[in-house]
C-alpha cells in the first residue's frame, strides 16, 4: 500500500515546448569548411603494414642468417654418433 501522496507530473508551458522541437543539436565533430578533420583509420594502417613488412624482413634475414651459421657448423661441435646421423640423413634425403 502506498504511504504519501502520488507525484504530480508538471507540465511545461506551451511556448518552452514548441521551442524545444525546433532547436537543432550540434554534429558531434565539427569540421571547418577550410580544413575537415580527417579519419585516423588510413594512417594507422599504413603504419601497420609498414611494421608488418619490417618485421617479415627483419625476420626473414636473422633465420637465414642462423641457417648458414648452423650449416657451416654441423660437422664441429657435434660428437661421432651424431655426427653419424646427420651423414646418414644427408644420404637418405638428397
Amino acid at each position: 500500500m502506498a504511504q504519501g501522496k502520488l507525484k504530480v507530473k508538471t507540465k511545461l508551458p506551451k511556448d518552452v515546448k514548441s521551442n524545444q522541437k525546433t532547436t537543432k543539436k550540434g554534429s558531434a565533430i565539427t569540421k571547418r569548411a577550410n580544413h575537415p578533420v580527417q579519419s585516423k583509420k588510413k594512417a594507422i594502417t599504413e603504419v601497420r603494414k609498414l611494421k608488418q613488412a619490417v618485421h617479415k624482413t627483419v625476420n626473414k634475414v636473422v633465420e637465414d642468417e642462423i641457417r648458414s651459421r648452423a650449416a657451416s657448423s654441423t660437422n664441429k661441435s657435434l660428437s661421432k654418433a651424431q655426427q653419424a646421423v646427420a651423414e646418414y640423413h644427408k644420404n637418405v634425403a638428397p
